[in-house]
């Protein structure tokens, strides 16, 4: 899947001639989303990240859970030196190299196979539904038996956006392209459902994101 050249408040670098990039939002909801990974996040094993974008959270993730070994990864070779630019400044020991994953490749979970967390923030409004439903189905057949997948984002409530920021944001990502925008939170839960993975529970977040809890079947 090329990367989608959207129109987003995004990114900047951290200081002229600097790869690292620093998105605002990674900085906002970083806290919150360690809070949740902290209550749900194994111990130690494996951890996989999608469209891990800056780099931000895959360096403060990695920090919070030494015991895992945190794999970035982006479908973007620009995020990528950003991701591995944190890691050379900053990152820990159990902070790998990024690599190139195309969430579209229905053969990514070969290569990546095994995890006991697959954690993807802010990706499924972005993509059109046949991306997200590919992505959900990579997280499934990616994850060890009682590994957890994690996917945080906005998303529809019951079919309907629920405030004013959701819906002009929402409308802003289909004027530029008709195929992505918000998925519903039932759609989700669904698709989750029909590529093995048990909802545990759905954590509300700062600035009306949720986060999904799956547990891939035993």
């Amino acid at each position: 899947m090329p990367p989608r050249r959207l129109t987003l408040s995004y990114s900047a670098p951290v200081e002229a001639g600097d790869a690292r990039r620093v998105a605002a939002s990674a900085g906002r909801n970083t806290g919150a989303i360690l809070d949740v990974l902290g209550r749900h996040a194994p111990e130690r094993g494996r951890a996989l990240e999608l469209a891990a974008g800056t780099g931000q959270h895959s360096l403060a993730c990695a920090r919070a859970f030494p015991g895992l070994h945190w794999q970035p990864t982006d479908g973007a070779p620009d995020a990528l030196a950003s991701i591995a630019a944190w890691r050379l400044a900053e990152g820990p020991a159990n902070l790998a190299e990024p690599v190139l994953l195309d969430i579209a490749d229905p053969d990514w979970p070969l290569r990546h196979g095994g995890q006991d967390l697959v954690f993807v923030a802010n990706l499924l409004h972005l993509i059109s539904a046949a991306e997200a439903q590919a992505a959900i189905a990579g997280i499934g057949a990616a994850l060890a038996p009682g590994g957890i997948g994690a996917i945080y984002g906005p998303f529809r409530r019951d079919g309907a956006l629920t405030s004013d920021g959701d819906r002009a944001f929402d409308a802003n990502l289909r004027a530029q392209d008709p195929v992505i925008g918000y998925k519903d939170d039932a759609w989700v839960a669904a698709t989750g459902a029909g590529h093995g993975l048990d909802l545990a529970v759905v954590e509300e977040m700062p600035a009306n994101n949720l986060c999904f809890i799956f547990r891939r079947r035993v």
